[in-house]
């Protein structure tokens, strides 16, 4: 089975509406990262990690993914980590546009998708497309969390 191995805010980065949500609710965009992946990911038959920088915060629920958090490390650390302890990293993908971390995934022989790459693919699939419209509309970001359930302060 393929293991996914997600640079989360790099991936932020490469999605505009979610990299412009980051700078007024960092916990926000990442919600939304979790639920565009979760649905991407949905019909498909493999092990997803999604890395984020920092500590949790509030907890983002995935039916889909294990989150970690990179703590006092930083993403990339983390995901280095990840690939070097696996048993099989050519059943790895990693996503990220880091250069030095996409030259560390190589060197231990799984592939990498650039995250811009990786935002098309998104788009593609065609319920995903609606689904981020339906995402961008929601300008309110306490409606969101209380659309998913998600402790609105």
């Amino acid at each position: 089975m393929l293991t996914y191995i997600i640079d989360g805010n790099n991936l932020i980065g490469k999605i505009s509406s979610l990299m412009s949500l980051q700078k007024k609710d960092k916990q926000a965009s990442r919600e939304k990262l979790v639920y565009i992946l979760d649905r991407y990911f949905s019909q498909k038959k493999a092990n997803v990690t999604l890395h984020l920088d920092g500590h949790s915060g509030s907890r983002v629920n995935s039916s889909k993914m294990k989150i970690v958090y990179s703590e006092n490390l930083t993403a990339d650390e983390k995901i280095k980590k990840q690939i070097s302890q696996s048993k099989s990293p050519r059943n790895i993908i990693v996503i990220t546009s880091d250069s030095n971390l996409a030259q560390f995934a190589k060197v231990c022989s799984t592939s990498v998708i650039p995250s811009d790459e990786f935002v098309t693919e998104i788009k593609k699939s065609g319920s995903n497309a609606d689904e981020e419209a339906k995402i961008n509309s929601m300008n309110n970001v306490d409606e969101f969390k209380r659309l998913f359930g998600i402790d609105v302060k």
